[in-house]
């Protein structure tokens, strides 16, 4: 079976109603965008109800693997590989985030495939003359979706990878390398360490903190410089600086809820109200 019909299956047991009544419904929509040259407010309209309609449809293929399956099918007929890892498969299976992401790129490229193809009289017909007929409009898309796929698959594969690497952090356990680890981390702030931290709960601390925070972070303990780390993750040196004054403030108030364990013999450096303490 071609991929095409697979797909046309695939919808028209997910959407309600009669076949002929929606092909219908398709073309007296397509026919009135054409007056508006598929451009304004009306066709914007038109692709949010489209990408309502089709999103639970493509996100239930994400999760079940067929719509990798039939990219893969449609790009070895046009004569080219697409590998899909099967990691990524499972991922995808699993996580609702991952499939947002492949399905969002997807569908965004797929929309502005559809609106060109639209405006130059091709793409979706109502009087298709194939095999089974005409597909409906929502069956086109989800085609469409499919063989924009690859695209988007690897953007976000290639993230998955680069995300795993920043993540390649220390075991913050009793006896790793902490000196290279969280010393390394509170090094680059106000204070001096000269030990080590024991603290089997930083990484569920450091998961609490917004994403570019982690990434600096994270960056820090293996071994980038400030400018380093300024400079991948396209950010300011200051706002590097100010990331990592924020989880030094987490930091330090999970160890004040007995989170995390900090010995006070670490603080080298003092503030001026601790000094000011001591000496009174």
């Amino acid at each position: 079976m071609r991929e095409v019909d697979e797909i046309n299956e695939v919808v028209d047991a997910e959407l309600s109603g009669d076949r002929t009544a929606r092909l219908r419904r398709d073309a007296e929509q397509i026919e009135e965008l054409a007056y508006g040259q598929f451009e304004g407010r009306a066709y914007k309209l038109f692709e949010e109800e489209l990408y309502r309609e089709i999103q639970p449809i493509v996100l239930g293929m994400l999760r079940n693997g067929s719509l990798p399956r039939l990219a893969q099918k449609h790009c070895a007929r046009q004569g080219y590989k697409l590998f899909v890892h099967p990691d990524d498969l499972r991922v995808l299976k699993s996580d609702d985030n991952a499939r947002d992401t492949v399905m969002v790129d997807m569908v965004m490229e797929a929309l502005k495939k559809l609106q060109r193809d639209l405006k130059r009289g091709n793409g979706w017909r109502a009087d298709h003359n194939g095999p089974r007929g005409s597909s409906s409009l929502a069956s086109y898309f989800i085609t469409v979706c499919t063989w924009t796929f690859g695209r988007a698959y690897v953007k976000w594969a290639q993230g998955r990878v680069e995300w795993a690497r920043l993540h390649a952090v220390y075991d913050f356990t009793e006896g790793a390398a902490n000196g290279a680890g969280i010393g390394r981390l509170l090094g680059a702030t106000d204070y001096e360490v000269d030990s080590e931290v024991f603290g089997t709960n930083f990484e569920e601390i450091l998961d609490e903190q917004a994403p570019e925070t982690q990434a600096v972070v994270r960056l820090t303990v293996m071994g980038f410089e400030g400018a380093q780390i300024a400079d991948k993750l396209n950010i300011s040196h200051g706002s590097v600086r100010t990331r990592l004054t924020r989880f030094r403030t987490a930091l330090y108030a999970a160890a004040s809820m007995g989170r995390i364990w900090i010995p006070k013999e670490l603080h080298t450096r003092k503030s001026p109200r601790q000094t000011a303490e001591a000496a009174a």
